[in-house]
């Protein structure tokens, strides 16, 4: 059985769920993704993923009209096997049609830009053999990547925080979604022991010093959940 953290885009409110690996995601319309296909080859049984990209597959099932096969969704940022500030760490990004033939595979990717709802379509020049897209929220902190994180956040990109935090040895509890004080106060011990200024604010630098430590650092003793 898995848990599964759900960030409501309308209420902004988390929500929990235990499904079983067969059982459809949350918000997940016709069955059309699993729980066994949303995790891929995340060793975790703590999930998550939000609303909007529940429903933009269901929207991009319809749209394309036939069965899609996942190849990847989920991975915890320390478990690693994507890029720094990757959406799959958000639960928010899927890479489909690796078992496709090279024809279905295009009529996939031309669907994904067509569909025109994913807020990103990865070029074939990056993935050619599989095709990537994702339902991103809020202005990156950099040129790419997760958005800034204050006091009051709430959201996917807030667990990846806490969960890459736990990770490093900054505890701040179960991956909850939600920036309050304890998890403010541990983004500070972790900027003074970063060098960098002790705002409690997630900005680029600070997005920049956390992900470089944790990406593919493997479960630690001090992850939660």
């Amino acid at each position: 059985m898995a848990k599964i953290l759900v960030f409501n885009n309308a209420s902004n409110k988390m929500e929990t769920y235990i499904r079983g690996e067969n059982d459809r995601m949350p918000y997940n319309v016709g069955n059309t993704l699993t729980v066994r296909e949303f995790r891929a080859r995340s060793k975790s049984n703590l999930l998550w993923t939000d609303r909007t990209t529940m429903e933009t597959w269901n929207q991009f099932r319809k749209f394309y009209g036939s069965s899609i096969p996942v190849g990847a969704c989920f991975k915890r940022i320390w478990e690693g096997g994507h890029g720094k500030q990757s959406q799959h760490y958000a639960g928010t990004a899927f890479d489909v049609g690796q078992r496709l033939p090279v024809a279905q595979r295009e009529k996939l990717r031309k669907a994904a830009h067509d569909f025109k709802r994913w807020s990103y379509v990865e070029p074939k020049s990056i993935s050619p053999t599989w095709v990537h897209m994702d339902k991103r929220f809020g202005t990156p902190a950099c040129s790419a990547g997760y958005p800034v994180l204050k006091f009051g956040s709430r959201g996917n990109y807030v667990l990846i925080l806490q969960d890459a935090l736990n990770a490093l040895g900054f505890i701040t509890g179960a991956p909850d979604g939600i920036f309050g004080t304890k998890t403010m106060n541990e983004v500070k011990a972790m900027q003074r022991a970063y060098s960098l200024p002790q705002t409690g604010v997630v900005n680029c630098n600070t997005w920049q010093a956390v992900v470089n430590r944790v990406v593919g650092l493997g479960k630690t003793a001090t992850v939660i959940g």
